[in-house]
Parts: C-alpha cells; structure tokens; sequence
C-alpha cells in the first residue's frame, strides 16, 4: 500500500509520517520509508544522527542506475536515457516490489533499525550548492515518482512517502500514486490553506484524501478542524512527550509513546487497509500514462530527441499478480 503524507511547512507532516512509519514496522509488516522532501528530515525523525543522514545514498544522483534498471528489455525503450521520471512500465520491465532485494534498493535503500525492526529508508537527497540557480527540486523527486510508476504492492506492505510542502505536489502526476494521501493540518486558517488547494486539485483524479488535525490542544481546535474540513478530518494529534524526546535525539522504546496517540496511528493504519478493495490497477496505469504524455509533450520530447509516447504499452496494465522479469 501506498502512503503520502503532504501539508504545508511546518505542520508535522515529517514527524507524523515517522510516527507511522514506527506504528507499522511495530507491526511487523514490511516498510519502504521515502524522504521526497526538500528539507529532508525524514531520517533523523527515524533515529538518525546527522552524520548518517548525510551519507545516505541519494535517489537523484543514481537515476541512471534506476533506469538501466527499470528499463529492462522492454522494447519500447530505446535506451535508458530516454526515460523520464513519468516512463511507463510495459512488457520487459522490471518491477519493484517491496519485500525483495533488487540492484536498485542496494544502491539507494539503507537499512533503519527501529526498535525491533527494520525498515528501507530511500531519499531524494538535498539540495546541493551546484542545483543552485540551475535546476529545481522535482528533478530529484522525479527518481520517487519513475520508482513508484516500477511498484507493485500488495496487502500488508507499505510505502509512505514523505511528499514536498505545501501544493509542490502537484507539480508533477505523482499525486496520484498513492492508495491513500494523509493531509496533516493545524487548527489555523493557514494550516487548513493547503487542505483546500489539494482537494480541489485532486477532485478528479480520484485521490483518498484524509485529514490528520496536529498539534490540537482541545475541543475547540477540534471543532475548527471539522468546521473547515467536515469529513475528511480522520484524526487529531495532541502534545507528545515522546515527541519532543525524539526530537531532542533521545526517543523511548515506540511502544511508550502516549495510548492515544497509537490509538490515532492504529486508526491511518484501518484507513489505509480498507483501501486495498478498492484499487483499481486500470486507472493506476492510465493515470501514470496520462501524465506521461503531457510530459512528453511539454518537454520530454523535446530533451530527449524521442517520441516518449512510443513508450506506451497500450496492452499493459500494472498489477499485484505480475511474475518478475529477469
């Protein structure tokens, strides 16, 4: 299953996301945690020191290796270097699945001891002095989105995505890779802003949006939240002295963070699960091809010197039952 945890600046959307990143690796299940946030804080909110966040390997820097990888004998691929961060998979390529090993998570996935259990950490890595002035933020976000393009994910696995701030998402058809988009807002005007934006450009594309009210100090701020959000809001968030010790680099055992907040990640959890019966892999790989020909069309094309939109399978749908190819 597939998670993204969005919001504006500041709202707790990367500490929230570790959280549940905690909450299900608790559980025993398998987890690939990805940092897509220029800020990239993703690491240290899982226990890592400063030191070891900045040696984690970078998705940018190896999107050459990802292509060659994903392309595979697909036909339809010229070469790796036509492929774009919205390249389809067809007949031939390779795909990703969360619980193996494959060449691309030894490049670019560590290892993250949490407690009694391990999960895949996989950044985009940060923005470098040479990117300033030069290039943007989703050029390394685009490794995120040609990898979950590559997914397939069943029952009781779990990618969650910690996505850029504020409406960035949408800046590319990423947005809607997801089985279940988590909007972390605060009880403010400001804090429910980016819900609004979201919903309205998520309307048609059939995203599970739900709200996480955070930082709530009582009814009232309860009650704002539903005002402004109505059913969309899933749960709220409150004070965590188990927070501000991970915060401060010294987090207790998972297991004594504060029963009602495990309470509220036991409840993401329900949500996300119950969207597994409603996946719907045609509309997956109809979006993902949508977005691919836009981009061609916008500039892939052009970058290139090749007709991306030779790069469609029109046979192909992506799905949890496929067999790996070699």
């Amino acid at each position: 299953m597939k998670i993204a945890f969005v919001g504006k600046g500041g709202s707790g959307k990367t500490t929230l996301s570790s959280l549940f990143i905690r909450h299900l690796a608790a559980t025993g299940s398998p987890v690939i945690a990805v940092d897509a946030d220029i800020n990239q804080h993703l690491g240290p909110a899982l226990g890592l020191d400063e030191a070891e966040a900045a040696e984690l390997p970078a998705l940018g820097a190896r999107l050459p290796l990802i292509k060659d990888y994903l392309r595979g004998s697909n036909p339809r691929i010229a070469s790796a270097d036509t492929m774009i961060k919205t390249t389809p998979p067809g007949e031939g390529s390779r795909l990703l699945r969360v619980r193996e090993d494959n060449p691309v998570y030894d490049a670019c996935a560590r290892p993250v001891e949490l407690d009694d259990a391990t999960v895949r950490l996989m950044v985009t890595g940060p923005f470098t002095e040479a990117d300033l002035g030069v290039a943007c933020y989703h050029s390394k976000t685009g490794a995120v989105e040609l990898c979950l393009n590559h997914l397939v994910d069943g029952r009781d696995e779990y990618a969650v995505v910690d996505m850029t701030a504020g409406s960035d998402s949408f800046a590319s058809g990423m947005f809607t890779r997801f089985d279940m988009t988590f909007l972390v807002a605060e009880p403010t005007k400001k804090g429910v802003s980016v819900y609004r934006q979201y919903k309205e450009y998520a309307r048609d594309f059939g995203v599970d949006l739900k709200v996480v009210g955070n930082k709530v100090q009582g009814q009232d701020d309860v009650d704002f939240l539903r005002e402004q959000v109505g059913d969309d809001l899933l749960v709220t968030v409150g004070h965590s002295d188990w927070v501000r010790a991970m915060e401060k680099g010294r987090p207790p055992r998972f297991e004594l963070l504060e029963e009602e907040n495990r309470q509220s990640l036991r409840a993401l959890q329900t949500a996300v699960d119950a969207t597994y019966e409603r996946r719907d892999w045609e509309r997956y790989t109809r979006q993902m091809v949508h977005f691919h020909l836009r981009n061609a069309q916008s500039w892939g094309n052009e970058r290139t010197g090749a007709d991306l939109a030779a790069q469609v399978d029109p046979d192909f749908v992506l799905r949890e039952q496929m067999v790996a190819t070699a």
